[in-house]
């Protein structure tokens, strides 16, 4: 039986790595540890064959955990994998410096855990069954002292024979770079002749470029005296086709425990891999067209929802059905159906951006995920373009056919918040147009047309609001976790819209920035937060700050540093006292230019904080070159704070981090007392949230702010 050792503090982790170790093979055995101290008590006197350990741990992470592991007599040569999600090098230097013999970053696929888990197996049971076959040859030569040359001789050559069998390339290099011996499974892979390879340079086996790099690491086995951890290379065989090895390098010592070489043995994995990569490409992909199948779009589509945050990007799906498709089956076959579909997918798949994703969902249905759409019009483009591709296969082989499409369109976010309902809702938008005949397209819940009439209506009755001064401004207290006093506000914008009352952002500000409306309503709420933010001055009081949420649209235009000049000039308020939150997505628009902007905002004295954080881009080194002041947590991480142990987790790293790089840290969307207790305890400076005060007009937040002045004099 092999035994594998399973590392984790969280038990779904634990259940999952145990469960697809478990299905590796029938003969594999799986005890599974929360504690890294409790696994290296138990691995003291229970030898495994592969360790499995998470990076982030408490009380030791994974480092210090393989460190005490190698310590453990006989753990020199057992494979360790660890599980990080960190993506920085950092981190695997040391892990690798520790003794890690590999890495799986998290979330893991489940086939890349099986492949990587199989192979260190494997290899490890052939290291066994070498030393086991060295063992039985050692007692041997034992046996009988009188005839101590003769068994030596004969023991040699058996050990030559048993190296010959196995199918695995093995050589011995000496300490001056020579080959000491090569066996017949690596003659027949290189082509090198065994007879001759021994006492020659290693370069006249692999090459100068190759024996370089193998000598190198030669050196660190001689010098450190440790075998070191296996590795994957390709390597060209002598019939000029690469293949795949699994290499390991172990210290050849004399009789004497001196080390006399470097033993190299490679265990081929080139089918293994081939046939892994063909079962990951037949998941993901359709057996006829080779395009992608619905798993992958769903994947595609989750990832594009991902990065499409508060409008800064949207993102469009079409779904696209050819009309009268069985007709072509029926009169020309099963054969030619395929093949009028192959041509399809070409045709669509050549009018497509490289970042857009084409998929079969199944029969005569495609799917296109289209990226960076900047407004309904681009949607609607694409899919006029798709119709006419559609149309120019009219002409099939000869055959005179009804070449058109039925598509229908939904667009992230107003269609749909998730993968299965953008899917859904395209659908039934494209079994609209079936309805009507086809030959067109329409977006969900509304055609072209409607859509049109409702944003015109939306886009006078907006700049009639501009213009009647119909928009306000709401006040979210936010407060410093240590000692709960209020310390600023975010300014928060409604409409109150004639006949309907106060309403939210939601139903307006993505149709103001696409029509340009949203300047001179951002320049208003930048003007306004500011005379009402110079009215919470209180003598002998610290400032309060008003926070104010900059649009993609506006800062685009690059007059953001003359606009908040402007607005201090004209409130009289500090510019300490005002924090501008952007988003990741602006940021990453144009570092640069965004970069050099808020260079401009930090000479003013303002302050700069990056809103929604976590959500975003998964690079955070623009972190580092930008001149900021404060880090707001997503309220989607504080919901499952005290419930889910990821979101418990990336709320410390967020603060951590922060803390870092001498940020303040603010929590969004704290709800409940046991949020706020929890967010104190994990160091977290400040907070905003309904638990704390909802968005309310300037006159009452100015009566929280008697209250808690009257509080803290009173104290």
């Amino acid at each position: 039986m092999s035994l594998i050792v399973i590392v984790d503090d969280r038990v779904t982790n634990r259940n999952i790595f145990s469960r697809l170790a478990a299905s590796i093979d029938a003969n594999v055995s799986v005890r599974a540890f929360g504690d890294p101290v409790e696994a290296l008590a138990w691995l003291a006197d229970n030898p495994p064959d592969l360790i499995i350990t998470d990076y982030k741990m408490p009380n030791m992470d994974g480092a210090e955990f393989i460190r005490s592991y190698r310590g453990l007599p006989g753990a020199a040569d057992i494979p360790v994998i660890v599980i990080t999600v960190y993506e920085e090098r950092s981190f695997r230097l040391r892990a690798l410096e520790a003794g890690a013999t590999d890495f799986l970053h998290s979330p893991v696929d489940h086939h890349e855990f099986v492949t990587r888990a199989r192979n260190l197996l494997k290899l490890h049971y052939h290291q066994k069954l070498l030393a086991s076959r060295a063992s039985t040859l050692e007692r041997e030569l034992e046996s009988s002292e009188r005839s101590r040359a003769r068994a030596m001789r004969d023991s040699s050559e058996r050990l030559a024979n048993v190296i010959d069998t196995l199918p695995i390339m093995i050589r011995a290099t000496s300490r001056d770079g020579r080959i000491m011996f090569v066996n017949s499974f690596l003659d027949a892979v290189m082509g090198s002749g065994a007879a001759t390879a021994v006492d020659a340079p290693v370069a006249a086996l692999l090459g100068e470029e190759r024996a370089t790099r193998c000598l190198a690491l030669d050196r660190i086995v001689f010098e450190t005296a440790a075998a070191l951890q296996p590795f994957e290379e390709e390597i060209v065989d002598v019939a000029g086709a690469k293949r795949i090895f699994l290499t390991t390098k172990s210290p050849l010592r004399d009789s004497s425990n001196e080390i006399t070489g470097v033993l190299t043995s490679s265990l081929d994995i080139t089918n293994r891999k081939a046939a892994e990569d063909h079962l990951r490409r037949l998941a993901h992909h359709d057996a006829l067209t080779g395009l992608p199948n619905r798993t992958l779009l769903v994947e595609r589509l989750t990832r594009q929802i991902a990065r499409a945050r508060r409008g800064d990007h949207l993102c469009a799906l079409h779904i696209v059905d050819i009309d009268g498709f069985k007709r072509v089956n029926d009169l020309l076959g099963h054969a030619a159906g395929d093949r009028y579909l192959n041509l399809v997918a070409k045709k669509l798949g050549g009018i497509l951006r490289s970042d857009d994703t084409l998929a079969r969902l199944s029969g005569d249905e495609f799917a296109v995920l289209q990226t960076s759409v900047g407004g309904a019009e681009d949607a609607a483009e694409l899919a006029r373009r798709l119709l006419d591709t559609v149309c120019e296969t009219s002409d099939f082989e000869g055959s005179p056919i009804q070449a058109t499409a039925s598509i229908g369109v939904a667009v992230h976010p107003t269609d749909g918040v998730d993968p299965e309902e953008l899917i859904k809702n395209a659908d039934l938008a494209m079994y609209r147009v079936k309805a009507e005949n086809g030959n067109s397209f329409c977006f969900y819940a509304a055609d072209m047309q409607a859509r049109a009439r409702q944003q015109a209506v939306l886009d006078t009755e907006l700049r009639r609001a501009i213009e009647k001064q119909e928009f306000v401004l709401f006040y979210q207290p936010q407060i410093n976790i240590a000692d709960g006093r209020i310390i600023g506000a975010e300014a928060l914008l409604r409409w109150r819209r004639p006949g309907i009352g106060i309403v939210s952002p939601g139903t307006f500000l993505a149709r103001a920035e696409e029509n340009g409306l949203i300047v001179p309503i951002n320049e208003w709420v930048l003007q306004d937060a500011c005379r009402e933010a110079r009215s919470w001055r209180n003598p002998g009081q610290p400032a309060l700050r008003v926070s104010v949420n900059l649009s993609p649209v506006q800062f685009r235009k690059r007059t953001i540093p003359l606009l908040v000049a402007k607005a201090l000039a004209d409130s009289g308020l500090e510019p300490a006292a005002l924090d501008l939150e952007l988003t990741e997505g602006i940021v990453m628009e144009d570092l640069e230019s965004v970069a050099g902007d808020l260079r401009k905002l930090l000479d003013l004295g303002v302050h700069v904080s990056i809103d929604d954080f976590g959500t975003g881009y998964s690079s955070l080194s623009y972190i580092k070159r930008l001149p900021l002041s404060r880090l707001k947590i997503d309220q989607s991480f504080i919901r499952g704070l005290n419930s889910d142990p990821n979101d418990a987790a990336i709320v410390r790293a967020i603060i951590t981090l922060g803390h870092s790089l001498d940020l303040a840290v603010l929590a969004e969307g704290v709800e409940t007392a046991e949020q706020l207790a929890r967010l104190g305890e994990e160091g977290c400076d400040e907070a905003q949230g309904y638990y704390i005060g909802k968005p309310m007009p300037a006159v009452e937040f100015r009566k929280m702010l008697n209250m808690d002045l009257g509080m803290a004099k009173s104290a």
